[in-house]
């Protein structure tokens, strides 16, 4: 009987008394729970068809192409090929403050494309930097991505903080950094995670683009199986992707002072470490960011966001980005796991975009707000 783990994603995770989210093949389900019922472990059923929840999205798609809104639609999930227009179009017609450009090419030579927001009249800027689509799987993240642009194009001259955000700091933004993976949950299977690259051993496609990073690489919290969802792949930095974004914040390190990566789903703020449960140096500060960016972001909607350490808030993984920007000198990194908590998982409805990034944008604006203090 073989299930797909949606939480945790590696099955060294669950010890007794974890809570889990799986989905399991319709002709397989009367089976595990009858075993469920038999070894009296609790469950619920969280989505009863999922295929029929993939269907619905996808006719939605094709019944909202044919009414044809014009301008770009903030609130629908959008195809790799439409993303990647839209960032080119915000280059054309927002040149005074969008720049976009390519920090390399994906495995299946997709460009690798980078929003650069902010004001060009100072010629040294402190950075940061904004990426979100590492699993392929997490179509809020690049959402969340567009939805910034979007509000730091459109509140420049009526919101006092991000005129100032824009004005004092450069600001990269990288909504799919998983290309050929996010293509891929479109087109195939949309439950796909990793990337696309073919090892030569195994049929078995993909790496997990954050157990990837050079920084405690393959050990706790990632396969060295080519098949499992959380493989760190053949060596540290073996996918472009990784590789591309790692030489370009590792370039640009001393200017860059916060990482943010977003993911999905759990409702959390972490901070590292993700690889150890030790204690990273400015705890105090990063502490104090991350508690007031979920308050924040709790007061539009009363949304309930856990903040700490990766290692002890969610479970322990290595060679994630977040650890990686930490250690190579980036003092605020934090990774967000977005909505919801597992009653829609990977598949938040396109409805729920709008409070999910509304939200976001409080947190994200309150910790580039610290980068503005002395505090690092």
């Amino acid at each position: 009987l073989q299930v797909g783990l949606w939480q945790p994603s590696s099955i060294s995770h669950v010890t007794e008394g974890t809570v889990m989210d799986v989905h399991i093949p319709w002709n397989s389900s009367q089976m595990l729970l009858a075993y469920f019922q038999q070894e009296s472990i609790q469950y619920k059923v969280l989505v009863a068809d999922l295929q029929k929840e993939i269907e619905k999205l996808h006719g939605y798609r094709s019944s909202r192409k044919r009414r044809s809104v014009p301008g770009y639609n903030y609130e629908v999930y959008h195809s790799l090929e439409e993303i990647q227009k839209w960032m080119l179009q915000m280059n054309s017609t927002h040149s005074d403050f969008v720049y976009v450009f390519s920090i390399g090419k994906s495995y299946e030579k997709r460009p690798l494309f980078v929003l650069q927001l902010g004001k060009k009249y100072r010629q040294y800027k402190r950075a940061v930097w904004i990426d979100c689509g590492i699993h392929a799987r997490e179509w809020i993240g690049p959402a969340f991505c567009q939805w910034f642009v979007k509000e730091a194009v459109e509140t420049y001259k009526s919101d006092p903080i991000m005129r100032r955000l824009l004005n004092q700091l450069i600001i990269y933004v990288m909504p799919v950094l998983n290309v050929d993976g996010y293509h891929y949950s479109w087109t195939t299977d949309r439950l796909w995670r990793k990337t696309r690259s073919k090892g030569s051993q195994f049929y078995c496609r993909g790496v997990d683009a954050n157990r990837n990073w050079k920084v405690n690489w393959c050990n706790e919290g990632a396969s060295s199986h080519p098949c499992d969802d959380t493989y760190c792949g053949p060596f540290p930095e073996s996918e472009p992707e990784v590789k591309a974004v790692a030489n370009f914040l590792h370039k640009h390190r001393r200017r860059i002072k916060a990482y943010l990566s977003f993911h999905a789903y759990a409702q959390m703020l972490l901070y590292p470490y993700s690889y150890t449960y030790a204690m990273i140096p400015n705890f105090n500060c990063v502490e104090s960011a991350a508690y007031n960016a979920v308050i924040a972001l709790q007061s539009a909607y009363g949304v309930r966001y856990t903040h700490g350490p990766a290692s002890s808030t969610l479970y322990v993984s290595s060679g994630s980005s977040m650890d990686w920007a930490y250690k190579n000198g980036i003092p605020y990194a934090f990774a967000f796991e977005l909505r919801d908590t597992g009653h829609y998982g990977f598949l938040l409805p396109e409805s729920l975009i709008k409070p999910t990034c509304a939200e976001t944008m409080l947190a994200v604006k309150t910790i580039t707000m610290h980068l503005m203090k002395k505090c690092h």
